[in-house]
């Protein structure tokens, strides 16, 4: 990769570093080192990353929300430092075009595989805090995922949602919720869809890129369903 690369990426994330080879290692992924005399690959920044973004996310969601209890603080870190949503903001920044990948990668689709989008951004990550302290990570962090922590507040009910519901159908005498769930797609891509059955009837569907976010969206359908057939 060439230092025009370099300095476009650079432009593209926000951060001009004063290591240009710390970001060249966050962009070389292991199937580039599998395939080319390289001493290593983004492992050990995707690995420092990934702790950096806990924290930052975590300070974030404790001054964000002063009012949540700890769960829901929980609750929104989980909703945002995963590995699709950290692909999305990986591809709304356009990283995908600068990864270093091998032939294999390349010909499978990688540039926009979302396990490598997502490791790609926690080792850039890594490589700001490493090249500018954590000053500089912090304020990174916080321009790249305050767009998604905002959009994730309004929902954090829902993550609650399956007690709710189970909550509501033993008030009514109907039961225990039955959900059956369903996942396509290869590992890295799986869909999972979700139908909860309440006395046999199906009141709720929720698709998802996990089983569990899948059914908490079908039992929010099922919830809002259920409380409008009560009210």
């Amino acid at each position: 990769m060439n230092d025009d690369l370099l300095a476009e990426c650079a432009s593209r994330i926000g951060h001009s570093f004063s290591h240009p080879e710390l970001l060249r290692e966050a962009l070389l992924h292991r199937s580039w080192q599998a395939e080319n005399d390289e001493q290593s690959s983004n492992e050990r920044l995707e690995f420092l990353g990934d702790a950096v973004l806990g924290w930052v996310v975590a300070d974030i969601a404790y001054h964000r929300l002063g009012d949540m209890p700890e769960g829901k603080l929980t609750d929104l870190r989980r909703s945002v430092v995963n590995m699709y949503a950290l692909a999305d903001i990986a591809r709304e920044l356009k990283i995908g075009e600068f990864i270093l990948l091998g032939k294999g990668e390349i010909a499978g689709g990688g540039h926009d595989k979302t396990s490598i989008l997502s490791d790609t951004l926690e080792a850039l990550i890594g490589a700001v805090y490493l090249d500018a302290g954590f000053e500089a990570a912090f304020d990174f962090v916080r321009r790249i995922m305050t767009p998604a922590i905002e959009k994730a507040i309004p929902h954090l009910e829902m993550f609650d949602t399956k007690t709710r519901l189970q909550e509501l159908c033993a008030r009514t005498g109907r039961g225990v919720p039955n959900y059956r769930t369903e996942g396509e797609g290869p590992d890295h891509e799986r869909v999972f869809t979700a139908r909860v059955f309440v006395s046999g009837q199906e009141f709720g569907l929720g698709i998802g890129r996990t089983k569990k976010a899948a059914e908490q969206t079908a039992a929010l359908g099922a919830f809002e369903a259920l409380s409008q057939h009560d009210a």
